[in-house]
């Protein structure tokens, strides 16, 4: 959206520099970096003097990148760059800082972050480098002055790296730019891409047709495989594939007079020195050659003596070679002279190595020897050269051995001593001893004899015990030393251990030995002993290896104590505790029927017992148990006898008696309210005498009724009764009758308890079943009796039923003479009740009588009739008059549940002859038949003779007319083709189908059709053959038309 614009500020001042991205097309944030120069980043200087910020604008949704220069001085001009990135996109824009004061010698030699610079303070030093011991120099100056050839030689000597943007703007003169008319949009001043990468340069031309060229460094560009050019539309753009240095230039796109210029960086990875220069000594007159390797093939490196640089014209002494990412620095025939420091110098590294040059050669006339010593002896290394006053260095392991009062080194004449006294371990090593000045040295090694040993840190413990957890892996490391290395030797219970693979194995190794158990085991117990020997002596120690694990499972628990929603669980310890006390138990259920164990305790059971809750009864439950120690869990137990948990049912309810004798007493009740998961087997009623203890069992076994009649009891005894509820988990409580019952007989009154809805008239119809029952009660049993109307009832006719407690009177089919006062009479000894029913039985009623037309007028008919002679024993509810037209004799209901005996018919049609009918209803409904009359009705007609117009016949005919053509058709052949048209005429017209002038009537492959004046012509499969012109004919009385249309039958190309 914004690129940032070119800037200048005063020494001192501020100023902000902003960059602006759209981010609507954009999933995510951009990447932004910010660059001085060709190629340093700026992040890493933020602080004091540089500030970086950013933040997004969610109304315009824009990034907004700024980069703001506090207190610039003269060392922060010149140019810059922002780069946005993006997953698949990038920009870049290039702009230059203007800083007015004075300056110093050269405003891109910027001082060095060594010294008094402030941390985080804006550092530019790695573009340019400058010695501290260089006196001030104007670049500028020098580069005016020299010639064009010596440019790349003074660009690095002051650690210049956009020389080529120095010399343009040495070039440049500020001007006023005329606007173009060949371009549209002109080239960025500048571009950069990494090396190896792709780059495009595009312009857009104003003329879509204009041809234009492409120059680098004023050379014309030739299409070939990386340099590819494209125009599309206005943009001509220029692709550049694998960038090298060689492409690191300034390109031109020429459109006839106008030439639009910019800049190409090719961004290249700094040259890392892998292998280092190596010191060299030699004789005067040998052959030098340094060698060291770079991170690239080809690349530039400076080569340097003490500080200055090496070049190939000085006398040829120096000749520089590369093969590969190798570097090579030869020197022929080396002198006195050539002894000094090398240095190999790239723009990433610098490798420094030294050259000793010797004039003669000294003579060894005994060299040092090895030596193999004892711990406390002496070891004395000698040597004897040619010229006693060559003095020397004795080295170890490389450095400088220093004197003390146990290591001595002597000069005697030609003869070199090193004596060190009481050696120890640590004075095993290579020693050195180097003449100055010559390029010897001589070696020996230092080799100690020490006895074997065991360094354990459980030695002196009795006995040296190994835990390890089932399962795990041990891995036990025993340290052993002695020179030389000794043998090692594993027992357990005098067996030799030596599989080097396995689960149980041991591995060697030069200064300590691995005892390894993969998955130790119970077996795996027991004392280890290991023996180290070597010529010197002889160590041992014994290891005593433990192996803990979890508990074996316990048994299967034991249910017992089993209740409505509880039990109780009982279990042993388990036989084997792993080699842990056991901390504790965890318990689980499941029901029988699941897989799923459910834990019952979160913490753990130290007692051996536990109550189970909150199951549910009825359920078949099953227990497993667990043995916890500190090593785990063990594995579970083997469940438990399936169990069931079930309560006793509560005790029975309503528990009275129900009648007494002199030898019998009935008692009832009612089922308990909670019965539960076990059922209810029955009950169990007992009796106890009045002032014993003893209860009696009053029938054999469990009754399921919740009735009983206790018999055979003695006449006058005082008893108590009580019933209990059994099923499978027991007896319930017991109901009991709080006050004792006495056996004797109570004369009772005789009452009859009448029901509600005899109180009233039994209405009954003819052919039901009348079932009356009347319950009573009355001690002794009550006599009883039925009279109807004042007369004995006749048994065959009604049933009569008599129990202790009602009575019942049946009759199977209801006729009309059932009707009555039937009369119910309890009799005790002087005592009696009665009570009477009135039953109503009611039929159908017959037909009215003497229907008669009592008068017609107009559309009105006048009926009479009287009552019917049979009412059917019921109230006449009404009657229902209808009425036929003597035409189609169907009736139709004029009125319903009509009242009166006469009625007037109105609404009939005239000219027609009406019969009428009566039904009678009472309850049981219309009567079987109804009375008709005997003579219909006639309603007469009146008025004058309707005479209808004549009118003359219109002639609808025509000839026939298309009213939609034919069409030209092209088709496939093969395929089946239709042609239509529609065509109208009266009457309709016959149709014919012709092609080519001949009628296709008879022929099989074609099939015409007419539907509502729409005619079709189908063509089975065509052939080219049935290409041609087609010709539909329509041909009335009264005409004829045709219509035409060519048909073209095209083959499919395959």
């Amino acid at each position: 959206v914004t690129r940032p614009q070119d800037g200048e500020v005063t020494v001192g001042g501020n100023i902000m520099f902003t960059a602006k991205v759209a981010g609507e097309s954009l999933l995510k944030k951009p990447s932004v970096k910010w660059f001085k120069g060709k190629w340093m980043d700026l992040a890493s200087k933020v602080g004091k003097h540089l500030q970086l910020r950013d933040n997004y604008d969610r109304n315009n949704k824009v990034y907004i990148f700024e980069m703001e220069v506090i207190e610039a001085n003269m060392t922060f001009a010149g140019g810059y760059r922002c780069e946005v990135s993006t997953k698949d996109k990038f920009d870049s824009s290039n702009f230059n800082l203007i800083v007015n004061g004075k300056m110093n010698s050269f405003f891109l030699l910027l001082h060095s972050t060594e010294g008094s610079e402030e941390s985080g303070e804006l550092n530019f030093s790695a573009l340019l480098k400058k010695s501290d011991s260089q006196p001030d120099v104007d670049v500028w100056e020098i580069l005016r002055k020299a010639p064009p050839s010596e440019y790349e030689k003074i660009a690095f000597q002051y650690g210049i790296t956009d020389l080529r943007g120095m010399l343009k703007r040495l070039k440049r003169i500020k001007k006023e730019e005329k606007k173009s008319t060949a371009f549209l949009k002109k080239l960025d001043p500048a571009y950069q891409v990494d090396k190896g990468q792709k780059i495009k340069l595009m312009v857009e031309v104003a003329n879509p047709d204009a041809d234009v060229k492409w120059l680098k460094n004023g050379q014309e560009i030739q299409v070939s495989g990386r340099y590819i050019f494209e125009a599309i539309g206005n943009k001509r753009i220029l692709t550049i594939n694998h960038c090298s240095l060689a492409d690191d230039a300034a390109y031109e796109c020429v459109v006839a007079e106008e030439k639009s210029f910019t800049e190409l960086f090719v961004k290249e990875p700094p040259i890392l020195i892998t292998h280092p220069l190596e010191d060299q000594m030699v004789m005067v007159g040998e052959r030098v050659e340094f060698e060291c390797e770079v991170s690239e093939e080809g690349a530039t490196v400076k080569w340097e003596k003490d500080g200055v640089e090496l070049t190939r014209e000085e006398t040829f002494k120096y000749r520089f070679k590369k093969d590969g990412k190798k570097q090579y620095l030869i020197i022929n025939e080396s002198t006195k002279e050539d002894s000094g420091h090398y240095t190999v110098k790239t723009n990433g590294g610098v490798s420094v190595a030294e050259l000793i040059v010797q004039e003669k050669k000294l003579e060894v006339y005994q060299s040092i020897a090895d030596l193999t010593v004892k711990a406390r002896d002496q070891a004395v290394f000698k040597c004897e050269v040619s010229d006693e006053n060559v003095k020397g260095i004795w080295l170890k392991n490389g450095k400088e051995v220093v004197p003390d009062e146990r290591i001595k080194i002597s000069h005697i004449g030609r003869i070199h001593k090193l004596t060190i006294e009481d050696v120890t371990p640590g004075d095993e090593a290579d020693y050195s001893f180097i003449p100055q000045g010559f390029a010897y040295n001589l070696s020996a090694k230092l080799q100690f004899l020490e006895p074997p040993k065991i360094h354990l840190d459980c030695l002196g413990q009795s006995p040296d015990t190994i835990v390890v957890v089932a399962g795990n892996k041990l891995r036990l490391d025993v340290p052993i030393s002695g020179d030389p290395t000794p043998t090692v030797i594993w027992q357990k219970v005098n067996k030799l251990l030596f599989e080097s693979e396995g689960r149980v194995r041991v591995e060697k190794h030069e200064d300590h030995c691995v005892f390894i158990i993969e998955g130790a085991e119970k077996e795996d117990e027991g004392v280890y002993r290991v023996i180290v020997k070597n010529p010197v002596g002889e160590d041992k120690a014994d290891i005593t290896v433990k192996v803990i694990d979890v508990p074996d499972p316990p048994e299967a628990p034991k249910i017992s104590n089993i209740g409505e929603d509880y039990c109780t669980v009982q279990w042993q310890p388990p036989t084997y505790d792993g080699g842990q006390p056991v901390l504790g138990y965890i318990l689980e259920r499941k029901k029988k029927k699941s897989y799923r164990w459910m834990r019952l305790n979160f913490d753990l059971l130290k007692e051996l017992t536990y109550e189970a809750k909150r199951m549910i009864e009825g359920v078949v439950y099953e227990m497993r148990i667990y043995a916890v120690n500190s090593i785990g869990m063990s594995r579970p137990s083997p469940a438990s006898q399936p169990f069931m948990p079930i309560a006793p049912p509560s005790e029975p309810t309503h528990f009275t008696v129900e009648d007494v004798s002199d030898t019998t007493v009935a008692l009832k009740w009612r089922p308990p309210e909670r019965i539960g998961a076990g059922g209810l087997d029955g009950y169990i009623v007992e009796y106890c005498k009045d002032g014993s203890a003893e209860w009696t069992p009053a029938l054999p076994g469990l009754t399921e009724r919740t009735s009983a009649l206790i018999k055979d009891l003695v006449t006058g005894d005082k008893l108590y009764f009580r019933v209990k509820a059994i099923n499978l988990a027991g007896e319930s409580g017991a109901a009991i009758i709080k006050e004792p019952i006495t056996v004797q007989e109570i004369m009772q009154r005789p009452k009859i308890w009448l029901p509600r809805h005899l109180r009233q008239t039994l209405v009954k119809k003819v052919g039901e079943t009348i079932n009356i029952m009347i319950p009573f009660q009355g001690k002794p049993r009550p006599k009883i009796s039925w009279m109807k109307d004042g007369q004995t009832l006749d048994s065959k006719d009604v049933g009569i039923r008599n129990s202790n407690t009602d009575t019942i009177l049946f009759i199977r089919k209801a006729e009309l003479h059932h009707s009555g006062a039937y009369e119910v009479t309890l009799q005790i000894e002087n005592m009696t009740d009665t009570v009477v029913i009135t039953i109503q039985i009611i039929d159908k009623p017959g037909p009215p009588q003497n229907i008669k037309l009592a008068d017609v007028w107009g559309f009105n008919v006048a009926l009479e009739w009287t009552p019917p002679q049979d009412d059917g024993n019921a109230q006449i509810l009404g009657y229902t008059v209808q009425k036929a037209d003597k035409k189609t004799m169907e009736w139709y209901t004029v009125y319903d549940h009509y009242r009166r005996t006469n009625c007037v018919v109105s609404d009939l049609i005239m000219g027609n002859e009406y019969f009428f009918r009566v039904f009678s209803e009472n309850l049981c409904g219309l009567s079987e038949t109804a009375a008709t009359t005997k003579n219909p009705a006639y309603i007469q007609k009146t008025g004058t003779t309707y005479k209808p117009p004549s009118y003359k016949e219109h002639d609808f005919s025509e000839p026939p007319k298309f009213t939609h053509p034919l069409v030209n058709r092209s088709v496939i052949a093969g395929y089946n083709a239709t042609l239509s048209c529609a065509v109208r005429g009266i009457p309709k017209p016959k149709i014919f189908w012709y092609k080519n002038k001949v009628d296709l009537s008879g022929d099989a492959k074609y099939r015409m059709f007419s539907k509502q004046g729409v005619l079709t012509l189908e063509i089975r499969k065509p052939t080219p053959f049935d290409g041609g012109f087609y010709t539909c004919k329509a041909v009335n009385e009264c005409g004829e038309a045709e219509i035409e249309c060519r048909l073209d039958v095209r083959v499919a190309k395959s």
